[in-house]
């Protein structure tokens, strides 16, 4: 009699355990699956767009951003008439989708010194600017993230951005140019201790950036993410390297599915997202 009630008891235990463990797994399945939702976003694009509604009129009224190559950026543009001389089948049109003022950075407001800002790519101020605005579009405090684990996922390509002694900038010129530290200065910035992970997959950089940041608030990696991705060309080497492989189009523009489709165009620009899964989301109204 008595093994018989110690069976039972086991039974009632186990019983118990495996209906907690079901429940469990529900959870973890519910949550591998859960939608993510975008809760705010920063964008700076061509054509002067500095926010999403600009990005929106952009689109809506159907805007050609792309233009003529920049003069501030110190180009030597007189060699860009063709890249291989004799060659007019490498010569290319000077039009992009340029950032104006990519240059620009408020140095002071992230505590950053005139001589490390010197040093830094234009594509690490631009991301760091960006997530700050993208979190105040999702009405979040940028400082209240400080200590959390809240994760930064930036798509990123080095862009030969070069700043040496004569600027001010040695020091800073490593880690200033090194497109694995962008994600990182937005985590040390804000005081972020999620995830901080540059991605570069080439034209789909911004893409993955923003597939891992999915699966980390799934797995709870991170509780929020910031995911995009940032391209400004320091230089013309991109134009120059695909007019001589003739990957570039006639007119500088892309034409995707198109029968006039020969060959691509440039552009620059910034995007940022704040995700969070769902259910989080609407907890946080």
């Amino acid at each position: 009699m008595e093994n018989q009630e110690k069976l039972f008891d086991y039974l009632k235990k186990t019983s118990a355990e495996l209906v907690q463990m079901r429940k469990r797994l529900r959870h973890m399945e519910a949550r591998e699956h859960e939608p993510v939702a975008i809760v705010g976003m920063g964008c700076r694009f061509p054509g002067g767009v500095e926010g999403p509604e600009g990005f929106w009129q952009l689109v809506a009224t159907g805007t050609d951003a792309m233009s003529g190559f920049p003069v501030d950026r110190d180009w030597n543009l007189e060699r860009l008439d063709g890249s291989d001389p004799g060659d007019e089948s490498t010569s290319f049109a000077r039009v992009g989708g340029f950032l104006d003022g990519a240059g620009g950075f408020d140095a002071e407001f992230f505590g950053v010194s005139p001589r490390e800002a010197l040093g830094m790519d234009p594509q690490q101020r631009l991301l760091l600017e960006t997530c700050w605005e993208a979190l105040e579009d999702a009405g979040i405090e940028p400082g209240s993230l400080k200590g959390t684990d809240t994760g930064v996922y930036a798509g990123i390509i080095a862009s030969g951005y070069q700043a040496g002694e004569q600027t001010g900038a040695d020091g800073y010129v490593m880690t200033g140019t090194a497109a694995s530290v962008a994600s990182g200065r937005v985590a040390y910035s804000l005081g972020l201790q999620g995830p901080a992970v540059s991605v570069d997959t080439a034209c789909s950089s911004s893409l993955m950036a923003i597939h891992l940041a999915a699966q980390a608030l799934r797995s709870g990696e991170c509780g929020i993410a910031l995911a995009g991705g940032v391209t400004v060309m320091a230089t013309p080497e991109t134009f120059v390297e695909f007019a001589r492989q003739r990957g570039l189009a006639a007119d500088g523009r892309c034409k995707p599915f198109a029968e006039a489709a020969d060959g691509t165009g440039w552009g620059e620009g910034v995007g940022v997202l704040v995700l969070e899964r769902l259910s989080v989301a609407r907890e946080r109204g």
